[in-house]
């Protein structure tokens, strides 16, 4: 067997193009095969590599093709579970871009699926989980010298979209395309960091405004409140209509408080943890003296999403474990879910959040949208994702 792990991509839209690349980068891997349904996304690809690799419109082939050993799914959405299903069942290892689905009961059919191969390796992309300085907060926490986290607030409004960007495809910003706004598209990576830092909540109550900014039916901005178990509380606000924007991570302690802000990490540690110095001061006032610790962060050694597939190419040579097992993609997924719920419900929606119930409100929504005239598209071929490639 090759050290090399031969890899194939479905969906050669800008995502898949760029994975292209990507794969080209590594010393582990090596590109064998690229599916899409449109002929003309292959345009995308370095003519040199085009004329090395086979490429097909047909997901059989492309499946069939002989010593492929791992797919990656880069396609719309709601694609993502028939993909990756298919490619398992052919035998495959799989990435499958964010989100592994649009909600949590297709992640649920997914996962139950990828139980019956235990020998492949499935992973997600969720890429931001490589980052030092991401990994270096998650130290913090696992390691205890925080203490007892109190409350954490994620502000993640650098997400600014033009209108033009939402009528750049059909799927874009539609209930049946994409089944949601900012929250299934934008943010899946903070939703993923929340839960892989902090846990799920119990709780969470939200606002969603549909089209707030922009003339679409889909949410673009979001406000949510979180209640955890342990008595922490959390607040993630979100938009695609705000600039400049903000992306701030704010964590407050027991023994101080972390921010994350522009790259840098700012940990001011409380010499007396808060609830000591709470029950011990002799004043009525005041708090507790502080220090200004330096938390550094070595450079990236690698980009972030060639690091994902690094990892799995890895993995699959036994070297390695993976950074982000495609299971735990349901968690951030069901987060944002419950969010869009609990926004258009006008209700605390508690967790595990009933997966059909919410599946029933999609629908309804699918149904309500497929009544409105056809959405006006400003380009034929869409900058992320190529047309759709159903099973």
């Amino acid at each position: 067997m090759s050290d090399k792990v031969r890899f194939g991509i479905i969906g050669v839209g800008g995502i898949g193009a760029g994975h292209v690349v990507r794969i080209e980068s590594l010393k582990n891997a090596e590109l064998v095969a690229v599916c899409d349904i449109d002929p003309a996304a292959f345009d995308r690809i370095d003519s040199k590599t085009r004329e090395r690799i086979f490429c097909t419109t047909e997901l059989e082939e492309f499946l069939n093709f002989p010593g492929l050993e791992a797919v990656i799914v880069a396609v719309p959405h709601y694609d993502h579970p028939d993909l990756a299903i298919a490619a398992m069942e052919h035998g495959k290892h799989v990435i499958v871009e964010k989100p592994i689905a649009v909600h949590k009961a297709e992640a649920e059919r997914l996962i139950a699926a990828a139980k019956k191969y235990p020998d492949l390796v499935k992973s997600a992309m969720f890429n931001q989980r490589t980052r030092n300085i991401h990994r270096k907060i998650k130290q913090l926490i696992d390691s205890g010298e925080l203490g007892t986290i109190r409350r954490v607030n994620w502000t993640i409004t650098n997400w600014f979209r033009t209108q033009l960007y939402y009528d750049s495809g059909d799927w874009r910003a539609t209930w049946s395309g994409e089944g949601g706004g900012v929250l299934l598209n934008q943010c899946p990576h903070q939703l993923d960091l929340m839960q892989w830092l902090f846990g799920m909540p119990e709780e969470v109550t939200a606002y969603a405004a549909i089209g707030k900014y922009h003339d679409i039916e889909v949410e673009d901005d979001v406000n949510a409140f979180l209640k955890y178990p342990d008595g922490k509380t959390g607040n993630f606000i979100a938009s695609t209509g705000e600039t400049p924007g903000t992306n701030r991570l704010e964590i407050m302690a027991d023994r101080g408080r972390v921010v994350l802000e522009n790259g840098k990490i700012e940990f001011i540690r409380n010499e007396i943890p808060a609830d000591e110095f709470c029950k011990t001061s002799t004043s009525r006032f005041g708090t507790a003296q502080t220090w200004v610790c330096a938390v550094n962060c070595a450079a990236d050694p690698m980009q972030e999403h060639t690091a994902i597939i690094n990892n799995v190419a890895e993995t699959i040579r036994g070297r390695a474990k993976l950074i982000a097992p495609m299971e735990e993609g349901i968690n951030g997924l069901e987060l944002g879910n419950a969010m869009l719920m609990s926004g258009l419900t006008g209700e605390t929606v508690k967790l595990p959040l009933d997966s059909a119930k919410y599946a029933e409100m999609l629908n309804k929504l699918i149904a309500e949208s497929q009544k409105r005239p056809a959405k006006k598209i400003t380009k034929t071929v869409d900058e992320d994702f190529s047309a759709s490639y159903r099973v």
